[in-house]
């Protein structure tokens, strides 16, 4: 497992496997997008507005 993180754009990306050449994004909610291949197996987890949803504090 992999967690990466862009504070330009407030995006962390949960890398649970490496991916395959194609993988379909679904889009769980505003916030949430999962990668999936077509055998069902999740291969990452986008999290939109990161520092809210990882309850990332400033200063702590």
């Amino acid at each position: 497992m992999k967690l990466s993180y862009d504070p330009r754009y407030n995006i962390a990306y949960i890398q649970l496997r490496e991916k395959p050449n194609q993988v379909e994004t679904i889009r769980i909610s505003d916030e949430l997008n999962i990668d999936i291949s077509a055998d069902g197996k999740i291969y990452g987890i986008e999290l939109l507005n990161a520092n809210e949803q990882l309850q990332i504090m400033k200063g702590k």
